[in-house]
């Protein structure tokens, strides 16, 4: 099993208007700054109604925030990133977070105050 990151898909309709995600948007960002880690994932796009079906199946109702990284069984997520337990998964739902356990995981740098 490879590590999934659900994030909301960019351009979608909310409040009258287009928007995208903020956090979302910064892990495209860190995606793009080191590319070897996207072919490493699972990405799954989430719409911004809820519920968020594929979330709400593997980690209840409770957790449905975008992006959120679940785990994939053996990964060793580092003491920095705050790992949360649900229906059987670990996960991480905070862009800042995801990126200390990519820097962890795969060798990428630190994001900055962190």
């Amino acid at each position: 099993m490879k590590d999934t990151l659900y994030l909301l898909a960019p351009g979608f309709a909310d409040n009258d208007r287009r928007e995208f995600c903020p956090e979302c948007a910064e892990m495209w960002g860190v995606l793009s700054y080191f590319p070897a880690i996207k072919e490493a994932l699972d990405i799954c796009y989430q719409p911004i109604e809820r519920p968020r079906a594929d979330l709400v199946s593997r980690l209840g109702e409770r957790h449905q925030n975008c992006p959120t990284l679940i785990l994939a069984d053996d990964a060793d997520a580092g003491p920095q990133a705050r790992v949360r337990e649900a229906g059987g998964y670990r996960f991480i739902n905070n862009a800042r977070d995801i990126a200390k356990y990519f820097a962890h995981r795969y060798g990428t740098p630190y994001p900055r105050g962190s």
